[in-house]
């Protein structure tokens, strides 16, 4: 499973998008991308994403929308992110905010899996992406998220894990 978020504001419970995509055996099977509605209306990071509080203001809160994903995640044996931290810190505020446990997987990070596979600096995911030849829209949040999987795919491929 790849896992990707776009935030609005500082604020790690700011969540305006989430993206899923589902890997099975060598395959992706799935992708989600959803947009939701952040706690405040302060948007920052507007220039970034894209994503401004009119195209969320009737979207769904995170506590209403993650029960329609999070079955997504069920037998994934670890979310992939790209600096999964960060990603992992945004679910984690995102759940701590609507009363609900967060997932149990594990994060493996395409950053780290990057650099041991392939030795590449910057791992920045435009360079990830450009090495392995893999079409991205940066900061759109299905784009990065379907990037991450195919990252783990690729280090499959290549013997890394």
């Amino acid at each position: 499973m790849a896992l990707d978020f776009e935030i609005a504001d500082q604020g790690r419970d700011s969540a305006c998008s989430i993206a899923l995509v589902r890997v099975e055996g060598h395959s992706i099977v799935h992708r989600v991308q959803r947009l939701i509605r952040p706690p405040r209306r302060n948007f920052l990071f507007t220039h970034i994403h894209g994503i401004s509080w009119p195209q969320v203001a009737e979207a769904p809160l995170f506590r209403d929308l993650w029960p329609e994903l999070e079955p997504y995640l069920f037998g994934a044996r670890f979310i992939a992110a790209h600096n999964a931290s960060f990603d992992e810190h945004v679910m984690r505020a995102c759940c701590h905010n609507a009363s609900m446990p967060p997932p149990l997987q594990p994060y493996l990070c395409t950053v780290q899996l990057a650099r041991k596979t392939w030795n590449i600096r910057p791992t920045k995911l435009p360079d990830v992406c450009r090495y392995l030849n893999l079409s991205l829209n940066h900061h759109d949040a299905l784009s990065d998220a379907e990037a991450c999987a195919n990252i783990v795919l690729a280090v499959i491929r290549d013997g890394g894990i």
